[in-house]
């Protein structure tokens, strides 16, 4: 055993100890984070206008503040992206997480000298707390791989701006520089394909045994491992390769063919990063539940996911949530988002310690690979280049397309019943395939980074649509046939009515 495998040990049990005293009294914990962060942002402008020097308890801040998602707070975010200070947090932020936006296009999420550490700290302990209850440290001395966005920052009025994940990599411990790769060099290049492929060079003649990053672009990365040794499984490229750390979409469609790849199954951990905060990590191989991070700076709150569209949908502190209920998921954070609906919804699969699963998105969404498309995009890209080529729809919905053939890149398959169609298919998808890009910058970086193929229109017979609904017992009434869907039930059901 290495000198840090033995030093984990102690290091992992002192990190449960510490978790251990927040972890059973939650509810009290997130009790002092609310009264914590409404002391700190008083004198903000924020704390001004919404009278947080009256607020005594979670019943007054509810009175005075409501939910919002990012479009509702960006009156105020864009002041904070001008340069103005004290808006919404003390000072300035220390970073701004460039991600998607609905309607915006960009969102700029703040993260301060207070909430950031609080990423790094999650991330630490997800896997201390792994090696604190199985005893496996041997993947400690071996080389770990986090799968990235660039570390390659840009200034906005005196604030650092990239993805979460580059920004994260300025912050990696010390004790992990020498065991991390890929290169600096390596991970500041752009275009993902090059990327993988200088990630392959530097990594197929290394003892990797910890891998982490979003499960299609491991794939990718395996894919790219196993063709250059030959077709040989991950687990014969890398013989100690242990541990598999994953986050950002369901695992679940690229579970079969992922183990598949690597050859054997092996430890993973979930993890729950987001932008706007560390919300949660698997905590224990015995249960696929994620630890709500009650003592992290965030303040949660629940909204019945069937009420989220009421004028005055009830609002839950963590002391009254139920079991095997989906939440729309706010968050009041520590880098100064307030009533912010993150736009995920939650199930919590225990009460002691609270655990969550996360159940999707509170619209009809497509994030089979972190791309967080949504029902207003799709619609917004399909019918301005219909529009514009005077294409009539009938009706559509898109899938994503997970497990191509052979060869072939995946892809979102989109399936329409045209009324008027268009006189060059191909053209007409290739427009909307760029108005979508216009419209979601993840989609975009996807694309760029040919980590999915352009989208690919299937067209469908005259009424198919209305035959699906019939043969479901659908048809009529209240009954949608949905935009988006993140699996492949209604695609694989319309196959049948491909022209």
């Amino acid at each position: 055993m290495g000198l840090k495998a033995a030093l984990s040990k102690p290091f992992a049990a002192f990190a449960v100890w510490q978790i251990n005293k927040w972890k059973h009294n939650a509810v009290e914990a997130q009790n002092k984070t609310l009264l914590k962060l409404i002391a700190s942002a008083e004198a903000t402008d924020f704390g001004k206008d919404h009278q947080f020097s009256s607020i005594k308890n979670y019943s007054d801040f509810k009175q005075r503040v409501p939910v919002r998602d990012y479009e509702a707070l960006k009156p105020y975010v864009d002041r904070v992206v001008a340069g103005a200070e004290n808006v919404l947090w003390k000072g300035k932020p220390l970073y701004f997480a460039k991600t998607s936006g609905t309607t915006s296009g960009v969102k700029y999420i703040p993260l301060s000298k207070e909430s950031m550490p609080e990423h790094i700290k999650a991330a630490r302990n997800a896997i201390l707390t792994y090696i604190n209850e199985t005893g496996k440290t041997d993947f400690v001395n071996g080389k770990m791989i986090f799968l990235q966005g660039s570390p390659v920052l840009t200034m906005k009025h005196g604030v650092n701006v990239g993805r979460l994940s580059g920004i994260v990599a300025h912050h990696v411990p010390n004790y992990l520089q020498k065991n991390r790769l890929p290169s600096y060099e390596t991970n500041c290049i752009e275009d993902w394909e090059q990327k993988v492929e200088a990630i392959v060079e530097e990594t197929i003649s290394e003892d990797m045994t910890l891998i982490s990053g979003i499960p299609p672009w491991v794939q990718m990365y395996f894919d790219k491992l196993s063709e250059k040794a030959s077709g040989k499984k991950i687990k014969d490229i890398f013989k100690n390769f242990s541990l598999f750390i994953y986050g950002g979409v369901n695992f679940e469609p690229y579970r079969a063919k992922i183990e598949q790849s690597i050859g054997k199954k092996l430890d993973s951990i979930e993890t729950y990063p987001a932008s706007e905060g560390f919300i949660a990590y698997q905590d224990s191989q015995k249960d696929k539940g994620l630890l709500l991070l009650a003592n992290a700076g965030i303040f949660y709150e629940f909204i019945p996911a069937d009420e989220y569209h009421n004028e005055n949908p009830t609002r839950l502190s963590l002391e009254s949530v139920e079991l095997n209920t989906n939440y729309a998921l706010i968050l009041n954070t520590n880098a100064g988002l307030w009533g912010y609906s993150i736009g995920d919804t939650v199930k919590f699969v225990s009460k002691n310690p609270y655990k969550i699963i996360v159940t999707g998105r509170i619209k009809h969404f497509i994030s089979a690979f972190g791309e967080h498309v949504i029902g207003e995009e799709v619609e917004h890209a399909l019918m301005s280049v219909s529009a514009e080529e005077q294409v009539e729809i009938t009706e559509f919905t898109v899938a994503p397309q997970v497990n191509p053939k052979v060869g072939e890149l995946p892809y979102h398959e989109w399936f329409v019943e045209f009324s008027a169609p268009p006189k060059d298919i191909k053209a007409y998808s290739k427009k909307v395939d760029e108005a979508l890009q216009k419209k979601n910058i993840y989609y975009f970086d996807l694309i760029e980074g040919k980590i999915l193929q352009p989208l690919i229109i299937r067209s469908l017979q005259k009424d198919a649509f209305v035959n699906y609904m019939k043969s479901e017992g659908k048809l009529g009434g209240q009954n949608k046939v949905p935009r988006l869907s993140n699996d492949r039930k209604l695609a694989d059901e319309l196959g049948r009515y491909i022209v």
